[in-house]
């Protein structure tokens, strides 16, 4: 029997008190961002009992366990909906690993550094969009609300930094999944992403005083099927939060770049996937051209977090099991988060957008997505989305960033709630033995983020 101080009615009675009252107060037995600050982890915030799987669960699921459908009811509360199903009827399952409490393990070292350097240094302006609060010029590195307060903090640091590394590039490996678990399509690509501001590693710091103005870079390109190699997009997103990225395209078909409507951000990047511009992090849009950003639940929950990098494959692929044919769903390592917050937002800036609101949950300790469902304009569940992170290192196998090992997400799959379809995407370690993941390259912009950049990809 496990014995615990706090039992799960008295965590569940301090949420239910906080919601109450309208407001938001992290941690459960002291203030969560002042414990990080003070001693670098989270054990002193919250009870025993939402620190492991044993303690919440009274020892019915274990650390090493596998939650299958046998066992999935204890801890139903701690997964999205669509989960579950999965998990009940398609013969999904997750393992359940140590929970991390060590919160250097849960972002990019040098992201984690600058939000605890600059924490209370960021404000809203009179536009609506984040700026250090000593001379309203953009942020300056980190996550600028580390304790909320508003669910809009929560969507706009996640906005402003989709990587938390100045510069990430992913070698991606998509599969479009039929219902059945007959595999549709096999994509392979990259990803790119860098950020003109908050730097904190790349110089020039805090900002490229040139590209102040913008946000980010961001482009992704596939290089296989042949039929849609060279196909790209690449996003120029404006550090307005108000306003539309700029949206170029390189069509394998015609051979040229050309412009697209920036507000079409609702359409499968390719055919079969279940992936649109506006998931990219759950944030794919501009932090107003959404709104609401409501706070709407809080509690324990399970995700991804750590042991989740296949370091003993050659270039980094996952396994899988589950569905028809055993292939629909990622092995995935879940672990116990003390507490998540959701929030609700709806868009506004999209006249013909396929869903109506979707639902993000962020991961208290550090505001790390970990979870997404969104709704169609009939306020039905539409598409379900849930991933990995870890640090990339097992034993003397390591990824370096740097001075650090390298943190990033390792894989996620996308469920189209309403047909069936899975899109199973991963980040392996290379493609066409040039293309690395990897972070904060400072060739990354002339290989991948101009419009010479992508031509070039285009007829590689």
């Amino acid at each position: 029997m496990i014995i615990t101080r706090f039992g799960r009615d008295y965590t569940r009675r301090k949420f239910l008190a906080d919601a109450s009252r309208g407001v938001l107060a992290t941690g459960v037995l002291a203030p969560l961002a002042k414990t990080i600050a003070a001693t670098g982890e989270v054990s002193k915030a919250y009870p025993d009992e939402l620190l492991s799987i044993e303690g919440y669960t009274k020892g019915k699921i274990k650390t090493g366990d596998y939650i299958t459908s046998a066992n999935v009811e204890h801890v139903k509360a701690l997964m999205q909906p669509i989960t579950y199903q999965q998990i009940v009827k398609q013969g999904r399952k997750l393992k359940v690993v140590k929970s991390t409490t060590d919160v250097m393990r849960l972002s990019p070292w040098e992201y984690q550094e600058a939000t605890l350097k600059n924490a209370g240094k960021a404000k809203f302006d009179e536009k609506g969009n984040v700026v250090n609060a000593a001379d309203g010029q953009p942020w300056i590195g980190g996550n600028p609300f580390p304790d909320p307060k508003q669910g809009i903090e929560l969507a706009a640091a996640q906005t402003l930094s989709w990587g938390r590394h100045d510069a990430s590039f992913y070698a991606i490996t998509a599969y479009a999944m039929r219902a059945d678990g007959a595999p549709r399509f096999r994509y392979t690509g990259g990803w790119a992403e860098l950020s003109a501001v908050a730097r904190t590693t790349l110089d020039p710091k805090p900002y490229w005083p040139e590209q102040k103005d913008k946000l980010r870079f961001q482009s992704v390109f596939f290089l296989s099927p042949n039929n849609f190699r060279g196909t790209s997009f690449m996003n120029i997103w404006y550090y307005d939060h108000r306003k539309f990225p700029e949206l170029y395209g390189y069509v394998a078909d015609f051979k040229r770049i050309r412009q697209f409507p920036t507000d079409q951000r609702f359409e499968p990047l390719l055919p079969g996937l279940s992936l649109y511009l506006s998931d990219a992090w759950g944030t794919g849009d501009p932090l107003h051209t959404w709104s609401g950003y409501n706070i709407v639940n809080r509690g324990p929950w399970l995700c991804g977090l750590s042991e989740s990098w296949a370091a003993d494959a050659p270039n980094w692929e996952h396994t899988t099991h589950g569905g028809a044919q055993g292939k629909t769903f990622w092995d995935t390592n879940v672990e116990l988060i003390p507490e998540a917050i959701m929030i609700e937002a709806q868009p506004t800036g999209f006249p013909r957008a396929p869903v109506s609101k979707k639902q993000l949950w962020f991961d208290a300790r550090n505001q790390v997505l970990v979870g997404m469902v969104t709704y169609d304009r009939r306020g039905e569940p539409f598409r379900c989305f849930d991933g990995a992170y870890s640090l990339y290192e097992k034993g003397d196998q390591k990824v370096m960033d740097g001075k650090h090992p390298y943190w990033s997400w390792c894989h996620f799959t996308a469920s189209d709630i309403q047909t069936g379809d899975v899109t199973r995407v991963e980040q392996v370690k290379v493609h066409d033995t040039q293309h690395k993941s990897g972070a904060n390259d400072p060739t990354m912009y002339e290989r991948y983020l101009t419009q010479n950049a992508l031509r070039s990809l285009g007829t590689s």
